[in-house]
């Protein structure tokens, strides 16, 4: 087991346990939380399958070269973790913890099956990765296409950009307040996004409800 897998699977397991330790009505509460960030991934995958679909089957999944699948392993948030687990079933579950506990080998991303992605709900940094080569295809000549996408990611930073509340901060605070802990609490561990936060507290627009 590699350090990155011993990472996620840490991160994993400390989510599953946590989900598992509520009620169902507390678990409902969660996903019911959810519900502007699934409408935001719905048209962002609606979009990329549109527009994107075609270029990327070809250039990355036929030919097996695929430049973010490549990796042995791709930056997950703790929300990340925490939405794809409330989204999916138990067998999906245990077919994570298989790959991160097995030994891995090759150059893809350990997450990648012969289907595609093992997750539920990919990470959020996945989802919105695009390729130089695929921008330049698809945009050049469509400005209004390009204006969708920036769009679309200025959009993400509502839920994961900790200059004002967002979800991404607000499930990693509800799991630190229940006595969790895990390297993939970004938005609470690294400095980069903790200077964020400072800034915008500063500023009036973050409020940290501790």
């Amino acid at each position: 087991m590699s350090d990155y897998q011993a990472e996620q699977l840490t991160g994993l397991k400390t989510v599953i346990n946590h989900l598992a330790a509520l009620s169902e009505a507390e678990r409902q509460c969660l996903r019911a939380g959810l519900s502007d960030y699934l409408d935001f991934r719905q048209r962002t995958e609606r979009f990329l399958a549109e527009h994107f679909g075609r270029i990327c089957s070809r250039k990355c999944y036929e030919s097996r070269l695929s430049a973010c699948c490549s990796k042995d392993g791709i930056i997950t948030f703790f929300a990340d973790v925490v939405i794809n687990a409330l989204l999916s079933k138990d067998p999906e579950i245990a077919a994570l913890i298989r790959v991160l506990e097995a030994p891995h080998v090759g150059f893809k991303c350990v997450y990648l099956g012969e289907r595609g992605c093992l997750w539920r709900l990919k990470p959020i940094v996945c989802e919105m990765f695009l390729c130089d080569h695929a921008k330049i295809e698809i945009f050049s000549g469509t400005p209004a296409c390009e204006k969708r996408w920036r769009g679309l990611i200025e959009e993400k930073k509502a839920f994961t950009w900790p200059d004002r509340p967002v979800l991404f901060d607000a499930l990693e605070r509800r799991f630190i307040d229940a006595g969790c802990d895990s390297t993939l609490m970004y938005l609470h561990k690294s400095p980069g996004l903790l200077m964020v936060k400072k800034k915008a507290l500063q500023k009036g627009t973050y409020t940290d409800e501790r």
